[in-house]
């Protein structure tokens, strides 16, 4: 368990970094997210060939894997579109909505009970945010994008949890994000008709921030991230993302100067959330038996 928690709390500091680099890559959010998904896929396959790691799966199962990879793009496309419209503290601690709507939706979706300590402590996180956009709605288009990455990245895990028990990290991320690809390449000339796009081929500053989002902070996190979900549930996966805020609100800070757009709601909102961390972290340790 406790490998599992450093693998994760590495694949959630990745995590952070990305939103940086969305803001660093000036490419419209949905081209942005394809040529991620076209970079680490093609990465996935060398590694995999070299590797001899290939493994035919049945209809079903790519099937499975293509829908939890469409969840993927949505998230991704969402979650940049919320650092565009909005900026990266925006986008990042809208994230933090994650854990209530994955203690939300799971039972629904794995048919089991609603656990309500859960519940109440995604809810925590959902009154943090509150507070911070309240006094903020000039913020409003990237904080509906953020809500909408959230939905999608509470999701995810809940869907990879009935599969990552089966399947490598290597072979499951690498058919998933095939997946999401290939529904993306499917959908994104919509988006892009109803969204901006200054232009479609990425200057050279953009392949390579492109480059290290793929290789680094996709191949690597989720790898990190599948291997840790072995070990644990997907709501404390999803809270501790929570703590993705703080690693890319304080990147932002320093070499963005977000914090200008802030004042004490913002940190009062942000305590908040960071309570829910602390609190459900306590709950999962396991107690000592007393002497």
């Amino acid at each position: 368990m406790k490998k599992a928690f450093i693998q994760l709390h590495i694949a959630v500091f990745l995590a952070g970094f990305t939103a940086v680099l969305g803001r660093l890559i000036q490419l419209n959010e949905g081209l942005l997210v394809w040529y991620r998904l076209l970079i680490t896929v093609l990465v996935l396959a060398g590694m995999l060939y070299y590797k001899k790691e290939f493994v035919a799966l049945p209809t079903k199962a790519l099937l499975k894997m293509t829908g939890v990879g469409g969840i993927i793009a949505f998230h991704w496309v969402m979650f940049y579109g919320s650092v565009k419209y909005g900026n990266i503290s925006v986008a990042l601690v809208c994230l933090s909505a994650a854990g209530f709507f994955s203690a939300l939706l799971e039972p629904f979706i794995l048919r089991k009970p609603f656990v309500w300590q859960e519940l109440l402590l995604g809810l925590l996180a959902i009154i943090g945010i509150y507070i911070i956009f309240d006094f903020h709605p000039q913020f409003a288009q990237g904080i509906v994008y953020g809500i909408l990455a959230a939905i999608g990245s509470a999701i995810f895990p809940i869907f990879n949890k009935q599969l990552v028990t089966v399947y490598s990290p290597r072979t499951l991320t690498f058919y998933e994000l095939l997946g999401g690809f290939v529904i993306l390449s499917v959908l994104l000339p919509f988006y892009l008709q109803v969204t901006d796009a200054p232009y479609y081929i990425p200057t050279i500053t953009d392949t390579i921030w492109l480059l290290v989002l793929a290789v680094i902070c996709t191949v690597l996190c989720f790898d990190l991230q599948l291997k840790a979900l072995q070990k644990i549930s997907a709501f404390t996966i999803n809270l501790m993302y929570n703590l993705e805020p703080l690693y890319g609100i304080i990147l932002a800070f320093l070499f963005f100067g977000e914090s200008k757009n802030f004042h004490g709601a913002f940190y009062i909102g942000v305590l908040l959330i960071m309570m829910a961390i602390v609190l459900q972290m306590v709950r999962l340790t396991p107690k000592k038996p007393r002497l």
